[in-house]
C-alpha cells in the first residue's frame, strides 16, 4: 500500500533520493532546480541519509565530484537547470564517455541569454546527443517513479550509462500535487545495492581512468556507448515492467492517449501533455477524432516505435519547447520525422515550436493545432511545416 502525500515536483525526487540513499550527492544551487538539493540536505543534517553531501563551488564542479565519486566505485546524484547544465558541459560528454551511470536530475529552464529563469527544453536539447539516458515527466508523480528506476536502468551490465531525469521547471518542480510515495523498505529492496565490477578504488585491480584515446580506440569505444544506448532501450522496458508489478503503475517508452482510433494526434513531452489531454477529450466530446502520443523516453529514441504508433494517422503535429535554429523545426520534430521515413511510413507531419522562455501554451493554443491538423487531414498536404505556437506577432 502506498503513501499518500502532497508534494511539489522537487520535493518528490528529494524524497526519492532519501529513499535511495546515495553514497555522494554533490550540488550548486539553481534555480529552478535549488530546492531539490536544499531539501536533500535536510535530510543529510537530520540523519536519515549517511549521503556524502558535497557543496561545491560550481556546476561543472558538481558534476566532475560525481564523476569521481562514480569512478571510485559510489552511487553519485545530482541535480541542475539550464546554465547549469551548460557549465557543466564538458563534464557531462566525459560521464557519458567513463561510463558512469551518473543520475542527474534536470528541472528544464531556458538557457541565457537573454536571462530567463523559466521553462522551456533548451537546456536539455543542447546535451541531447552527449550520450545520456533521458526519461522526461509529465507530473510530479513521474518524476518521482523516474528517479526510483533511474538507478536500475542506468547501473545495469548492458547499460552503464549516465541517467538524466526531466521535468518541467515551476510548472512541476514547484507545483504541490497529489502523490503516491512507496515505503522505504520497499525502495530500497527495488533499487537495490550498487556493486560495480571496476572501480578505483579496487586495491586488487588497479584501473586507469580516463586515459588518453587516440586514433586506435577512441571510434571502438563511442561504438560501445551507441550500443549500451540500444541496449538501454530492452532494459528500460524490463524494469519498467518490475516497477508496474510493485506498484501498478504502468511505463512504456511512450504514452498513446486515445491514439487507437485517431485521425489526427499531437507528439509532446512533460507537463504539455497533460493540458493536451484535457483538448482531447474536450474534442472528443465533439466528434473529433483527436489523440496524443507522449514520449518519456527521449534518449534512446524510440524511432521505429513511434512511427509504428503513428502510421495510421491522417495528420501529425510535433511540439518542441526549443529551437534548434537550424530552418528545419526543433529537435523532437526532427527525430520524429527521421523515425517515419526510415520506417516507410508517410504521414503529413508539422512541427510548432512553443512556450519558449515559460511562454503559457494554453487549451486553446492546442485548439489551434488540432484545428490545423484537422485542415490537413482533409487536404492531405502539410503547408509550411515549421511553425511557431503561441508566438505575437509585430503590433500585437
Amino acid at each position: 500500500m502506498g503513501i499518500r502525500e502532497r508534494l511539489s515536483g522537487n520535493e518528490a525526487v528529494a524524497v526519492a533520493m532519501r529513499q535511495i540513499n546515495p553514497d555522494v550527492v554533490a550540488a550548486f544551487p539553481i534555480t529552478p532546480s535549488t530546492e531539490i538539493p536544499q531539501y536533500f540536505s535536510t535530510f543529510v543534517a537530520n540523519g536519515q541519509v549517511d549521503t556524502e553531501f558535497v557543496a561545491v563551488e560550481s556546476e561543472h564542479s558538481a558534476m566532475s565530484a560525481c564523476i569521481g565519486a562514480e569512478a571510485a566505485g559510489s552511487r553519485a546524484m545530482t541535480a541542475t537547470s539550464a546554465n547549469g547544465l551548460s557549465l557543466m558541459w564538458e563534464m557531462i560528454y566525459i560521464a557519458s564517455s567513463l561510463r558512469l551511470p551518473i543520475i542527474l536530475n534536470l528541472v528544464n529552464r531556458a538557457v541565457s541569454g537573454p536571462l530567463n529563469i523559466h521553462n522551456d527544453h533548451s537546456d536539455a536539447m543542447g546535451v541531447r546527443d552527449a550520450g545520456w539516458i533521458m526519461l522526461f515527466s509529465e507530473n510530479n508523480q513521474e518524476a518521482y517513479d523516474n528517479t526510483l528506476m533511474a538507478h536500475r536502468i542506468a547501473e545495469h551490465p548492458k547499460v552503464k550509462l549516465p541517467l538524466m531525469v526531466c521535468q518541467d521547471g515551476f510548472i512541476t518542480s514547484h507545483s504541490i500535487e497529489n502523490i503516491e510515495l512507496l515505503e522505504d523498505d520497499k525502495v530500497k529492496e527495488f533499487v537495490g545495492e550498487y556493486h560495480p565490477e571496476h572501480y578505483l578504488l579496487n586495491k586488487k585491480e588497479p584501473i586507469a581512468i580516463g586515459p588518453l584515446d587516440l586514433q586506435a580506440y577512441l571510434f571502438e569505444h563511442k561504438a560501445q556507448q551507441a550500443e549500451a544506448m540500444n541496449n538501454a532501450k530492452e532494459v528500460i522496458a524490463e524494469v519498467a515492467a518490475d516497477f508496474e508489478k510493485l506498484t501498478g503503475r504502468k511505463y512504456s517508452f511512450f504514452e498513446e492517449y486515445k491514439l487507437d482510433d485517431a485521425e489526427i494526434a499531437i507528439v509532446c513531452m512533460n507537463s504539455t501533455a497533460g493540458t493536451t489531454k484535457a483538448v482531447v477529450d474536450k474534442l472528443r466530446e465533439q466528434g473529433v477524432k483527436a489523440g496524443l502520443l507522449k514520449i518519456r523516453m527521449f534518449r534512446p529514441f524510440p524511432a521505429e516505435e513511434v512511427a509504428k504508433s503513428l502510421e495510421h494517422l491522417k495528420a501529425v503535429a510535433v511540439l518542441d519547447k526549443s529551437d534548434s535554429l537550424n530552418g528545419m523545426g526543433g529537435a523532437l520534430f526532427e527525430d520524429v520525422t527521421s523515425g517515419m521515413y526510415v520506417s516507410g511510413k508517410s504521414v503529413p507531419t508539422i512541427n510548432y515550436v512553443y512556450g519558449i522562455g515559460g511562454r503559457d501554451t494554453k487549451e486553446t493554443d492546442i485548439e489551434k493545432v488540432y484545428t490545423d491538423l484537422a485542415e490537413i487531414a482533409k487536404s492531405g498536404k502539410a503547408e509550411n511545416p515549421y511553425r511557431y505556437l503561441g508566438l505575437r506577432r509585430e503590433g500585437e
